[in-house]
């Protein structure tokens, strides 16, 4: 499946604020076969208001668990996800949902290695907005 998609290179990098569609990524949109998989899946199930990712493999590459390792270019991820399906949901449960919306990525062989989430409804992004 990750072959098939190819890397989101059109996507602009600004956000999409109608309530018609899922929000535009903005951050690392130009990426191989994780990235673009990631951004399709995250829209397609979470209907994101506002959704970034960040490719932050660069700053693991070095590390002990990554060497042999053939995929240090789409290994860690940091993911912002503003979605009303996390209303009623705990914070390990909304990241409970996302891991294992991004199972196959984890476990492809040199697959994700981590993923650092932070995970908010409109009602919390908005607030978190204000005290900045």
């Amino acid at each position: 499946m990750l072959r098939r998609l190819a890397p989101l290179r059109s996507l602009a990098r600004t956000m999409s604020t109608t309530s018609s569609s899922a929000a535009t990524p903005i951050g690392d949109v130009v990426g191989g076969p994780f990235t673009a998989s990631i951004i399709q899946k995250i829209n397609d199930n979470f209907h994101p208001s506002r959704f970034a990712i960040y490719n932050d493999s660069h700053k693991h590459a070095h590390h002990a668990s990554m060497r042999g390792s053939t995929n240090t270019i789409e290994s860690h991820f940091r993911l912002e996800i503003v979605s009303d399906n996390f209303q009623g949901k705990s914070q390990p449960i909304r990241h409970r949902l996302v891991y294992a919306l991004l199972k196959e990525e984890m476990e492809a062989p040199n697959g994700v290695h981590a993923l650092q989430l932070q995970t908010k409804t409109p009602a919390e992004w908005a607030k978190l907005q204000q005290q900045e």
